[in-house]
């Protein structure tokens, strides 16, 4: 019995067998490409994605092998089955070595296409299952995993694992704190890029001068402090991955070269006429609506059709509420690790103010939390005690005392002067500590007029 329907690429140079395979794959419900020679397979899996390929072994121009390992080069995922005819078992078992999944031996029948697709499907669905409570990912030899069971937390799993071999420009969207760099280095640990480097650029935290100069690099003698030639970041990445973070943060001049570096594959350095061709593949983050940004003319339109090719949306902690429990869990066995500690788990009081506090910080709140929770709590569980007195609060438990329940923004605005304050007013550490860029705390300082707080 099917478990779901594939999207299978035929290539074979025989009219009467590409008939035969379109009928029967179209009558068992899966959506099926039929295409004649190698060349022009290569043009199909370029703009589409396949579960599954049926590939000839004697084709003219390319043949079977090469197509196999032009494929297996692009896509490593894609299941590839061979079709040999008599007195090719040899090469198909070659095949076999070079990756392909299965052969069929001509003349065959209907019957037996349909048990490999049977097969294939069978596995598919067991590697679903196993990654559906994690997504795992090598970052040079340390293992990390993005934590989730919620319905829409594996769809994102899917997704990456289907967009991670392959070239294309991936914009990860989602609110401050919802894990979007951790998706970024999934993608690249997960492709055939990830032995090469995976640079990172905070788009929030630098002026723009020296946003082009970091990006880019400069030449001895370009300005004024250029004492000697500088490599850019994008092009110390040459052959791995770029990350843009929070790239709704920079000036349409920097996006005009941007854009051009992506789409011809090559910069130039502050105060050269050498261009440098490079080979990087861009992700992108932002927690801004960029679509709105486009229509305010803050962002370019052509930049953001060329970033956002495959979007990945990563939904805030409060809408998958069931994930809550067992991030809070895998945080408390790292820094139990890290601390020397052996706290068993969590209050039922404690589990009870997780579900219902609104986490605006989301993930990388939720990890803060439970670290301080760690540090601090006496017991051989997390109590309330160890809670910050906000978070009972909003999540609707009456402070002792306290005539009646503060806003949001009041809380917010308790909760940074007082990281504020044990940071020494130190804002970079104040913002790594609330889990926000620097420029959202300025923002927030602003807004809730913190400054005069801090120097009264």
């Amino acid at each position: 019995m099917v478990s779901s329907n594939l999207k299978i690429l035929v290539v074979d140079d025989d009219e009467a067998m590409r008939v035969s395979f379109e009928k029967f794959l179209a009558k068992e419900g899966h959506l099926a490409v039929i295409v004649e020679n190698g060349a022009q397979a290569l043009e199909k899996i370029r703009n589409r994605q396949f579960d599954l390929a049926f590939i000839d072994l004697k084709l003219p121009g390319i043949d079977g092998i090469e197509l196999l390992k032009l494929i297996r080069a692009k896509n490593p995922r894609l299941d590839i089955v061979i079709i040999t005819g008599y007195g090719t078992v040899e090469t198909a078992v070659e095949a076999i070595k070079l990756g392909a999944y299965d052969y069929i031996q001509k003349p065959f029948s209907l019957k037996a296409i349909r048990q490999v697709i049977n097969k294939i499907q069978e596995k598919r669905t067991i590697l679903r299952n196993a990654a559906a409570r994690q997504l795992k990912f090598d970052r040079e030899g340390q293992i990390e995993m993005i934590i989730g069971e919620s319905p829409r937390m594996i769809e994102v799993y899917e997704l990456v694992q289907k967009v991670a071999p392959t070239d294309s420009t991936v914009l990860i969207t989602g609110e401050t704190g919802t894990g979007k760099e951790l998706i970024a280095r999934a993608i690249h640990f997960n492709s055939l890029r990830k032995d090469k480097p995976f640079l990172t650029m905070d788009c929030g935290s630098l002026v723009e001068t020296l946003f082009e100069s970091e990006l880019f690099g400069h030449v001895k003698g370009s300005f004024t402090g250029a004492i000697a030639t500088k490599h850019g970041s994008f092009e110390l990445a040459n052959g791995g991955s770029f990350f843009f973070d929070e790239i709704g943060n920079i000036s349409l001049n920097i996006q005009a070269k941007i854009l051009r570096a992506i789409q011809e594959r090559e910069i130039r350095r502050i105060g050269s006429t050498e261009t440098i061709k490079v080979d990087v593949r861009v992700i992108a983050a932002t927690n801004k609506n960029l679509r709105q940004a486009v229509e305010q003319g803050s962002f370019r339109e052509d930049l953001f059709y060329r970033i956002s090719v495959i979007p990945i949306h990563l939904p805030a902690l409060r809408e998958r509420k069931e994930d809550i429990m067992p991030l809070a869990n895998y945080f408390l066995q790292k820094y139990n690790q890290r601390r020397l500690k052996a706290l068993r788990g969590f209050s039922p009081k404690v589990k009870e103010i997780f579900l219902n506090y609104p986490w605006p910080g989301n993930v990388r709140e939720l990890e803060n939390i439970v670290e301080r929770a760690v540090v601090i709590e006496d017991s051989d569980e997390v109590t309330v005690a160890s809670l910050p007195s906000h978070l009972w609060v909003a999540a609707g438990h009456q402070e002792m005392g306290s005539p009646q329940i503060k806003s949001l923004e009041e809380l917010e605005r308790e909760h940074i002067i007082h990281a504020l304050k044990a940071t020494d007013g130190n804002r970079s550490k104040t913002a790594r500590l609330l889990g926000i860029d620097r420029k959202t705390l300025y923002e927030k300082i602003k807004r809730y007029q913190i400054e005069n707080k801090l120097s009264s």
